[in-house]
């Protein structure tokens, strides 16, 4: 073996000294990847634990009733919920962020040889803000708007409905089924866009009730309907 020299000396330690930090870092990166995977799999957990799956039930709609009557314009609909907004719903409210409300209900026949057929249908939309110089909430509803002191009592005007027809009586046929698909929820597609990706799958914001209801016949006595 050829013995260092006075020239090939540093050479030598500059070799020892790079393969020695070069080992160093590599071993700092495989660490730092291993801590990466682990904050990772930390994060789904607490997403697994956070989730809808475990989410409270908080402000989940109640349907307290649901009825179908026939009038002589028509098919009428009369409903009542029973909601509270979430924490962070009603904070948003606070902030200056206006909520937006849809009912909709859709009268549908049954068509065995093809899609159910849709025969009638409504829509009722709600805007509900916060007016701090007054302190009091505003709800409006197309051109029409109502102020209130108490966010009660301006949910109780979305919460009920009375005699809303949703379908004209010459496209009701008895002798078929016909059947009424409902829905109600908090239309956060209609929030601010920075809003809207930052309240993704969070269950506070998911406040939504369904329902679906066979036609009555016109001469059905009321507990049947």
């Amino acid at each position: 073996m050829e013995a260092p020299t006075a020239s090939t000396g540093p050479r030598l330690a500059r070799r020892d000294c790079a393969t020695a930090f070069g080992g160093s870092s590599a071993l700092l990166q495989s660490s730092l990847r291993t801590l990466l995977v682990a904050g990772l799999c930390l994060l789904l957990a607490l997403g697994g634990l956070l989730g809808p799956g475990s989410a409270r039930a908080e402000g989940a709609p109640v349907l307290q009733s649901f009825e179908l009557s026939h009038g002589e314009d028509g098919l009428m609909l009369g409903y009542v919920l029973d909601f509270d907004l979430s924490r962070p719903v009603e904070d948003a409210l606070l902030k200056g962020v206006p909520l937006y409300f849809v009912a909709r209900a859709e009268v549908l026949r049954s068509r065995w040889y093809w899609r159910d057929k849709r025969i009638g249908g409504a829509e009722r939309n709600w805007r509900l803000a916060w007016q701090p110089l007054t302190r009091r909430y505003r709800l409006s509803q197309g051109s029409l708007s109502q102020s209130y002191e108490r966010l009660d009592d301006a949910l109780a005007a979305i919460q009920r409905a009375s005699r809303w027809k949703i379908a004209d009586a010459a496209a009701l046929e008895p002798d078929t089924r016909q059947y009424v698909e409902f829905s109600f929820r908090l239309d956060t597609s209609q929030l601010p866009r920075p809003l809207q990706i930052g309240i993704g799958g969070q269950a506070d914001w998911s406040l939504t009730v369904e329902r679906q209801a066979v036609v009555p016949p016109p001469d059905a006595p009321p507990a049947l309907r």
